[in-house]
């Protein structure tokens, strides 16, 4: 007897999913239990177990193909030799639209075999690839002024380029004298380049993989949708730095983000109205009962954002050892969805790629995102003296319905007071 395996919805958020590998082929045997797929969700791959008992007589969804949740992926069958001919899979069928083409009229008959044409506002017909010359048309080039065979010799011995002067012989013919005033010649000097072989204007259109979809929608739709209020603050950061150091030289290893993470959320312990959300649909504040702080972690495709829970209760070193497993984890694509899914607050930072400030968007329903920028070095005047000091900017984005800006400003004058002293944070 036939039956239908469908997409699973493998989190809350997931709409659609791509399979990443089939770990049983047309005619195995497959046991409940049993790896059947990996599927690549909007948050992570994750490894999808057999149900039933059965065989598995058809693949609909191939590898590297998406499907819906609830879209047959393949047919399977309680026994081997079971006859499949005229079942039709049972689920949810993707919508495919149909796009309407105008009616041919009597000055346009309808084409037996229609082609696709590109608007001439989008596009411009490009000469042909031999009519190029270092990426310009040949005929914008300009043509060289005729030259004495002297001018020519003495030119090419010492690489200089003759169109980069007016000749004053018969006929604008350049000379020898008019050679002073000639600029290298930068062919000789950085060598001819070879002619591009790939037209100008080519490009390629790549599809969106489930985990990029799903953050293009989420940040467009946060980004038009919630009323972003920026707070920037630089930051004393000489005494993190030293502290970070000291502990490094004990063989401590923690990171300056581990200390962002613990002053963050003694922060918001102090300020609980910027530990809140908003909620779009009933038009109501989120009161987070716990801190957890979400924390962005770049991977492979896209951006996740592993969660520490209670990070207020966690000194340093545990909430290091956390965020390592945590990050590990979700580089490989094995995060579990209570890992993820949730969080009170984010922290972004972007200091390990030497970007000195920016400004993030918020992850919905969070009402704030904190972005941490590098430690630079700066002028400083202490004593009289200028000196050479240290500095980091801090910018937290937050939601103007849930967060007014002066208790955006009081929650980051109290981060800068934890940052520059830093033994507040190892107590």
């Amino acid at each position: 007897m036939p039956f239908t395996v469908t997409m699973p919805k493998l989190s809350p958020t997931m709409q659609e999913g791509t399979i990443t590998k089939w770990h049983k082929k047309v005619g195995d045997k497959v046991n409940a239990g049993d790896i059947l797929v990996d599927i690549a969700t909007d948050k992570a791959t994750v490894e999808f177990n057999a149900i039933d008992d059965g065989f598995l007589r058809k693949i609909l969804i191939q590898e590297g193909q998406s499907g819906i949740v609830n879209q047959p992926m393949g047919i399977f069958t309680e026994l081997a030799n079971d006859n499949i001919e005229g079942y039709q899979p049972e689920g949810t069928m993707p919508q495919v639209k149909e796009e309407k083409k105008p009616a041919a009229t009597k000055e346009e008959a309808p084409k037996s075999n229609p082609t696709t044409t590109i608007p001439q506002a989008v596009f411009q017909p490009l000469p042909p690839l031999e009519n190029y010359e270092f990426g310009f048309p040949t005929d914008e080039i300009p043509k060289r002024t005729p030259a004495s065979p002297l001018a020519k010799k003495i030119a090419k011995e010492k690489g200089l380029d003759m169109t980069t002067v007016k000749g004053t012989g018969p006929g604008g013919r350049i000379t020898s004298h008019d050679l002073n005033l000639a600029q290298p010649d930068l062919t000789v000097t950085f060598g001819r380049r070879e002619k591009p072989t790939i037209v100008p204007g080519t490009f390629e259109e790549i599809p969106l993989s489930p985990m990029r979809k799903t953050i293009s929608q989420r940040l467009q739709s946060a980004k038009n949708s919630i009323p972003h209020i920026y707070v920037h603050q630089e930051i004393d950061a000489e005494a993190l730095f030293n502290a970070h150091e000291q502990l490094k030289n004990g063989n401590l290893k923690v990171s300056i983000n581990d200390f962002i993470i613990r002053a963050v959320a003694l922060a918001l312990k102090e300020h609980p109205n910027c530990n809140s959300g908003f909620n779009a649909a009933s038009q109501s504040l989120i009161l987070f009962k716990t801190i957890d702080i979400s924390v962005a972690v770049s991977v492979e495709g896209g951006l996740i954002t592993p969660i520490i829970r209670h990070a207020d209760y966690k000194n340093i070193g545990e909430i290091s050892l956390e965020v390592k497993e945590l990050a590990i984890r979700a580089k490989a694509g094995k995060l579990s969805p209570q890992e993820y899914q949730g969080g009170s607050f984010t922290i972004s930072n972007m200091g390990m790629y030497g970007v000195s400030d920016f400004c993030a968007i918020i992850n919905p329903p969070q009402a704030a995102i904190l972005a941490v920028g590098a430690i630079e070095e700066c002028p400083r005047v202490k004593n009289g003296q200028v000196i050479v000091g240290k500095k980091m900017h801090l910018v937290i984005s937050a939601d103007h319905r849930a967060i007014d800006g002066a208790d955006a400003a009081k929650f980051l004058k109290t981060v800068q007071k934890y940052l520059e002293n830093p033994a507040l944070l190892l107590a």
